[in-house]
């Protein structure tokens, strides 16, 4: 899990190694290219995250705001978190499916995709399910999976 202390986005990318900065950079560029409205970006659970707001939606299990997209540079790889994906089997399959077409290995755990160079991912597909997915559609996906609906 990610463990920076960094309160805000601009710190966070300015303490990166510079190849890191950029890769970390270029994601964060095409999430935010893609980012539907209502979602906000910020520093959450030691990463960039991309969140809707405790204004918009108070109830999340730790009083949080829900997190829907994060990206994080780690010890041994960077991750790119896609919440959307992990709460939806056949979102699942689209991405892996989506992604192995591209002739990139996939390193995917439950909701993140691991990469050690920006040349590994393949970075448009990263903006797809973000823009595929409203706010409203989030809350129900994250309400049906915590069986809050």
């Amino acid at each position: 899990m990610p463990s920076s202390d960094q309160q805000e986005v601009e710190d966070y990318l300015g303490s990166l190694a510079e190849d890191r900065q950029a890769a970390v950079t270029a994601v964060r560029e095409m999430i935010l290219e893609h980012l539907p409205t209502g979602y906000e970006e910020t520093m959450q659970h030691g990463m960039i995250s991309c969140v809707i707001p405790l204004e918009t939606y108070p109830v999340a299990y730790n009083k949080q705001p829900l997190v829907f997209a994060g990206l994080a540079s780690q010890k041994n790889y960077m991750t790119v978190y896609l919440m959307n994906i992990y709460g939806n089997p056949e979102d699942v399959e689209w991405f892996v499916q989506r992604f192995k077409a591209t002739g990139k290995n996939l390193n995917m755990g439950k909701s993140c995709v691991r990469f050690k160079r920006l040349e590994d991912l393949p970075i448009e597909l990263v903006g797809e399910p973000v823009a595929r997915t409203p706010v409203a559609d989030f809350i129900r996906l994250y309400e049906t999976a915590k069986g809050l609906t």
